[in-house]
């Protein structure tokens, strides 16, 4: 979770992030990414219980179809990568490296051809 809270706090700023950290469900967010949260938490914890309209859910609530598509995107990648991390002890980055990469990784955005492209 390392190098997305890096850029969640650069995104949202330090103390909103440990807010996210400590608990996103009582954390000031908007609402758009409150319900951006409730879709990625579901599609984590319960994938077999997902259905279309938690997807209308989140849009609803303002969630652009972009943004629900990066959300699931990073969601997938960091399930895949931490998995791998913790089976091969990949070393993660030192919190100073990720926080230098947080702009980039912000403005690049997380669509997968964005992140394809910075490799």
């Amino acid at each position: 979770m390392r190098s997305h809270g890096a850029v969640a706090s650069y995104a949202l700023g330090e103390e909103v992030w440990q807010a996210v950290a400590d608990d996103w469900r009582t954390a000031p967010l908007r609402p758009e990414l409150r319900a951006a949260f409730v879709f990625v938490e579901k599609l984590t914890l319960r994938p077999d219980e997902l259905t279309p309209a938690d997807a209308d859910a989140a849009r609803a609530a303002g969630v652009s179809e972009q943004a629900l598509r990066d959300a699931a995107t990073v969601c997938a990648l960091f399930g895949m990568i931490t998995r791998l991390a913790d089976s091969f002890g990949w070393d993660v980055p030192d919190p100073d490296v990720l926080r230098q990469r947080a702009p980039l990784m912000l403005e690049g955005g997380y669509a997968l051809g964005a992140i394809l492209g910075r490799l």
